[in-house]
């Protein structure tokens, strides 16, 4: 099993964001992160969640992801994505991410557990200051679908 810990954050929502992930394999550690000059908080929360799916190299995994993110959680947990989906995603937000979601989680076998955030979790904490660290950094990159729905 491969865990994933996935935390996202923007200062303003939207402002600048980031997202910081840790992947857990068999005594192996994976830390990634990167920063965004104007995004949303949700935004940073999914694609966290889809940064560490993408870092898997081999299809059929099984993988858990902790998340403190109610809006992915939910989503994926209580099937609200599938309905978004059949309705072509109508009304929806981040529909490049979901989008970019979906093929990735059918690759493997994903659970998702929700945590509850800043709550003393090592993992949840790391990623959390990795996701802050990000989106203060002087090299953030512009999310160019966010630009593009939010002119």
């Amino acid at each position: 099993m491969i865990t994933i810990y996935t935390d996202g954050a923007a200062k303003g929502n939207p402002g600048p964001g980031g997202y910081g992930v840790v992947l857990k394999f068999q005594g192996h550690r994976k830390e990634l992160s990167q920063g965004y000059k104007l995004t949303t908080n949700n935004r940073m929360e999914l694609l966290a969640v889809i940064t560490g799916l993408e870092a898997i190299k081999k299809d059929g995994w099984d993988v858990l992801i902790y998340s403190d993110s109610k809006y992915v959680v939910d989503a994926v947990e209580k099937g609200w994505i599938w309905q978004w989906e059949k309705k072509g995603f109508k009304k929806k937000k981040n529909i490049d991410l979901w989008k970019r979601f979906i093929p990735l989680f059918k690759k493997h076998k994903v659970k998702f557990k929700w945590l509850k955030g800043h709550a003393g979790n090592p993992e949840n904490e790391r990623c959390d200051y990795l996701a802050v660290k990000s989106a203060e950094q002087p090299d953030l990159l512009d999310d160019l679908d966010y630009l593009s729905e939010n002119p």
